[in-house]
């Protein structure tokens, strides 16, 4: 039998992102230019148009200056992360 995973929360994954931006008062113009990707990218990645790639998270996270763990971890917001079960 095999056992799923949860559902990866991806829209904690998009507020924590449009979080990050707004706390930093960045627009996608300059969030573009700090990071390198591409305007309609972020655009998209925000509003839920598309997940967006490991690569492209990894991109984000040296953006904002946080640890891809911080940016990541959002996707077990609704479920218990895996490593985490207490007694």
């Amino acid at each position: 039998m095999t056992i799923l995973p949860p559902d990866p929360d991806f829209t904690a994954l998009r507020v924590e992102f449009a979080r990050l931006r707004g706390e930093r008062g960045w627009t996608f113009d300059e969030l573009a230019g700090r990071s390198g990707l591409a305007r309609r990218t972020l655009i998209d990645l925000e509003h839920g148009r598309t997940t967006g790639s490991l690569t492209t998270w990894h991109t984000l996270a040296h953006a904002f200056d946080v640890p891809v763990e911080h940016l990541l971890g959002t996707l077990c917001a609704d479920h218990t992360p895996p490593g985490d079960h207490t007694s």
